[in-house]
C-alpha cells in the first residue's frame, strides 16, 4: 500500500502558546478514539503534526472517521520515505505514478522542517521534479496551474508524501474548553447548537426534558437517536431525560396563557442549572435563534437568562433558519428532527404567547407556584443513559 500514513494538521491550535502541548495531547487522544476499532493502528506526534501509521487499516473509513474530530484543520493520506534524497526521489516517482496517470503537469512544493536535512526548500523541489520527469517524459511541470502538487514535507524522523489535503472540521479539540449541558428538544436547532458547542472545544452532556405520557415513547427515542448522532463527534455522552409533566400542570393552573412557554423554559433553565452544577459543567448550551420564535425574543430570551447563574451559550443567536437546515442535513439529524412525535413545549404550546414578556408579570406567576419544590422533584425524577457512538441510528432504521 503506497499511501500506508496518514499525516494531520492542525487547526487553531497553532495560535494558543503555551498551552499547545496540552491541547495536541488532547486532540491526539481523540484521534486515538476516533480510530479505536483498528487496534493496530500507531498514533504518534511530530513536531506540529500527528502521524497515523494504518498498519492494514483502510484509507478510505480511517479518513472518514477523522474527518469527525474537531481540531483537524486538514489530512493527507501520505507515503512515506527514509531522510534519503534517492529514496525521497523514487517515492516521489511512484506518487506521480499513480496520480498522474491521466494528468498531463505537476509541480513539486516541498517544506523543511527538519532543517537538519542537506538540501534546502528550493533545491529539493528541483531534484524531485527531475526525478518525476525523467521516469514520467510525457508529462511537464506547470507550476501555476498544475493537475497534481506533490508536496514533500520533511520531518525529524521520515519524509512525507502526499498529493492531496482532505479538510477537517477544525476548531478546537472536545474537551478543550470545559463541559456544556446542552438542553436537547428533539427539533431541528438543539443538535446543530450542540454541534458547533463541540467544535469550539466543549464536551458535551445533554438534557431533555419530557411530559411522559403526554408525549410518547417515540418521542424519547428520537431524541436518543439524536444524541446518539452527536457521540460520532464527541463520543460518549450522558444522556438525562427530565419530566416537567407536575411543572406543566402547576404552570397551567396558575399562570396566564401567554407566559406558560417562558415560564416553562424558565423551570427548564433552573432544573438543567441543579443538574449540571452535579455534573460539573460550566455552562447550558440551547438552540436559540434570535427571534425565531417567539419565545425567542429579546425580552424573552432575557426573562430565562435571569432564571439561572450559569452562562448561556447559543450558538446559533445570529443563524439563519435555511443555514441551520442546512447543517442539520449535512449532520445527519434533520431527517429525525422532523418527524411528527410533540415534545414537552409544542405539546402545550399557547394559541397567543407573549413575545415581548416582563420580568414583573413572570415573577409574580412563579409567586403563586413552589417552584423550588417543582424543580427539586424535576431533577429527582430524571433517568440517565450513557449514549455511545455505536449506537447512532437513521431515521429510517429506528422510525420504519
Amino acid at each position: 500500500m503506497l499511501y500506508d500514513h496518514l499525516l494531520i494538521r492542525y487547526g487553531e491550535l497553532t495560535t494558543k502558546g503555551a498551552n499547545r502541548a496540552e491541547m495536541e495531547q488532547l486532540l491526539e487522544r481523540n484521534v486515538r478514539r476516533a480510530l479505536s476499532q483498528w487496534p493496530d493502528v500507531k498514533v504518534t506526534r511530530s513536531q506540529q503534526r500527528i502521524v497515523v501509521q494504518l498498519n492494514g487499516a483502510p484509507v478510505d473509513a480511517t479518513l472518514q472517521k477523522l474527518q469527525q474530530v474537531f481540531g483537524i484543520s486538514s489530512i493527507s493520506p501520505v507515503a512515506v520515505a527514509p531522510l534519503d534524497l534517492a529514496a525521497i526521489q523514487q517515492t516521489a516517482v511512484e506518487v506521480a505514478k499513480r496520480e498522474l496517470m491521466d494528468k498531463s503537469t505537476f509541480k513539486v512544493e516541498a517544506r523543511r522542517g527538519f532543517k537538519g536535512f542537506p538540501l534546502d526548500s528550493p533545491a529539493l523541489q528541483k531534484a524531485v521534479g527531475a526525478a518525476i520527469l525523467r521516469a514520467l517524459p510525457h508529462i511537464r511541470v506547470d507550476v501555476h496551474h498544475p493537475d497534481v502538487v506533490i508536496e514533500v514535507d520533511i520531518r525529524k524522523s521520515a519524509a512525507y508524501l502526499y498529493p492531496s489535503r482532505v479538510p477537517g472540521l477544525g476548531g478546537f479539540p472536545v474537551g478543550m474548553s470545559g463541559k456544556g449541558l446542552v438542553l436537547l428538544s428533539g427539533g431541528i436547532d438543539s443538535p446543530v447548537a450542540a454541534w458547533k458547542a463541540m467544535k469550539r472545544g466543549l464536551a458535551l452532556e445533554l438534557v431533555h426534558f419530557h411530559s411522559f405520557p403526554f408525549t410518547s415513547e417515540r418521542a424519547q427515542q428520537k431524541v436518543e437517536d439524536l444524541a446518539a448522532i452527536l457521540t460520532k463527534w464527541g463520543g460518549p455522552m450522558k444522556l438525562h431525560l427530565v419530566s416537567v409533566t407536575a411543572i406543566q400542570a402547576e404552570i397551567q393552573r396558575s399562570a396566564p396563557e401567554g407566559l406558560r412557554t417562558i415560564l416553562l423554559r424558565r423551570m427548564m433553565v433552573r432544573a438543567a442549572s441543579r443538574i449540571a452544577d452535579e455534573v460539573g459543567a460550566g455552562a447550558l448550551v440551547t438552540g436559540d435563534s434570535l427571534g425565531q420564535v417567539a419565545s425567542q425574543t429579546l425580552s424573552a430570551l432575557n426573562a430565562v437568562d435571569r432564571a439561572t447563574d450559569h452562562t448561556i451559550l447559543r450558538p446559533l443567536i445570529a443563524e439563519d433558519k435555511l443555514e441551520i437546515i442546512e447543517l442539520a442535513k449535512r449532520m445527519g439529524t434533520y431527517d429525525i428532527s422532523i418527524l411528527p412525535f410533540d415534545d414537552c413545549c409544542s405539546l402545550f404550546a399557547p394559541k397567543h404567547p407573549k413575545t415581548n414578556p416582563k420580568l414583573r408579570d413572570l415573577e409574580r406567576a412563579e409567586a403563586r407556584m413552589d417552584v423550588e419544590g417543582l424543580i427539586t422533584e424535576a431533577v429527582a425524577s430524571r433517568e440517565e443513559k450513557l449514549v455511545g457512538a455505536d449506537e447512532a441510528l437513521g431515521a429510517s432504521a429506528t422510525y420504519r
